[in-house]
């Protein structure tokens, strides 16, 4: 048997991936354990991670891959590098950002750039991956004009970068409430644009739903989830930033209700189930399109008056982060979301924005 000294250890632990596999391999033994409460919480309700939970060494090893530390609460808004970009190149290895915030007026552009400055599509697909792509396609009476649909450039973009990546396939897929998904898909601009990069849009087969427990869950702990969400290799979250009068904000963690078939269940306490959500599907990327944001009358809209645009994109693995600093946008802070602050007190990602290491880049003149 092979005895390795400290030296050996922090050797190899600084070697190309390894601070990788270490942060993992400790993030999966710290998955392993389940908090049940007695009682289902109530909306205000969250609960912190006990110090005993955490293992000594993540926090270092991932801010040194670049990954987002679980459990820091919200504080202050962001802290922020910034760069005009040139040609897209790859970021130093293992020094990636943890959120990079893209601004231009191109969406295909912006998406290139945000994927090369926080490490590139390899990152996230490999050869011969199974990719999803799941926008926000919720109704099928509003052009993407109107925000209440994910840009269609923004979607069509990541799916010819994961195309470019090797994915074996790219299928984009929700489930509007408004209208068919076939009407919804075409209305939306979005099934045009996927198709012309090589994707496909998939309908959302009811008999494909199946009962997942949510080990991790506190309040939600069995609920109808699309089969092949959970069988893909990739999951890549793209919500349009947008207000809505339940949740106040739908960002990335409220756009996963899209994979789910009993919306109407996940309505009462509606944070605590966001984030309980979000601890049993966990998006390899999210990337909040804000380059029109809905301001108000959400979610479905219908009044150009209510659309702002920012020509912004916010991507990162950390979907709480993203989210967090989506909800700057509209003037409010991470705790303002009762998701935010579920997810946060879950150790599902980081909310405290100043603690982040964001990078802002401008795409074009």
């Amino acid at each position: 048997m092979t005895h390795f000294t400290r030296r050996d250890f922090l050797r190899k632990l600084t070697a190309g991936g390894a601070t990788l596999a270490s942060y993992w391999l400790l993030s999966a033994c710290r998955g392993g354990q389940t908090v049940v409460p007695a009682a289902p919480l109530s909306p205000t309700s969250t609960q912190s991670p006990s110090p005993t939970d955490i293992p000594p060494s993540p926090t270092a090893a991932a801010d040194q891959a670049g990954l987002p530390t679980p459990g820091s609460q919200p504080e202050s808004a962001p802290t922020t590098t910034t760069a005009e970009t040139g040609p897209p190149t790859a970021a130093p290895s293992m020094q990636h950002p943890d959120m990079v915030v893209a601004r231009g007026d191109q969406p295909e552009e912006l998406v290139r750039q945000a994927l090369s400055a926080i490490g590139g599509i390899e990152r996230f697909v490999q050869p011969g991956h199974d990719v999803i792509v799941k926008p926000n396609i919720c109704v099928a009476y509003h052009t993407y004009e109107y925000a209440a649909t994910t840009n269609p450039w923004v979607v069509g973009s990541l799916v010819k970068l994961c195309l470019e990546a090797g994915a074996r396939r790219v299928r984009v897929l929700d489930y509007p409430f408004g209208g068919t998904a076939e009407e919804a898909y075409a209305r939306s601009g979005i099934q045009e644009q996927v198709q012309a990069a090589g994707g496909s849009m998939e309908i959302m087969a009811r008999f494909k739903y199946v009962n997942t427990d949510i080990p991790q869950g506190l309040d939600l702990r069995q609920v109808d989830i699309y089969e092949d969400v959970l069988s893909a290799d990739v999951l890549i979250d793209v919500p349009i930033a947008k207000h809505h009068s339940l949740a106040r904000l739908t960002l990335g963690m409220k756009n996963l209700m899209g994979i789910i078939n009993n919306r109407p269940a996940i309505h009462r306490n509606l944070g605590q189930r966001l984030a309980d959500l979000s601890s049993r599907i966990q998006p390899t990327l999210t990337v909040v399109d804000a380059v029109r944001i809905l301001m108000d009358h959400g979610p479905t809209g219908g009044n150009l008056d209510d659309v702002k645009q920012l020509n912004t994109l916010i991507v990162s693995p950390d979907i709480v982060a993203a989210d967090s600093y989506a909800a700057t946008l509209f003037g409010m802070q991470p705790s303002d979301l009762s998701y935010i602050q579920a997810g946060t007190a879950m150790g599902l990602g980081r909310s405290d924005l100043a603690s982040l290491k964001i990078e802002e880049i401008t795409v074009g003149g």
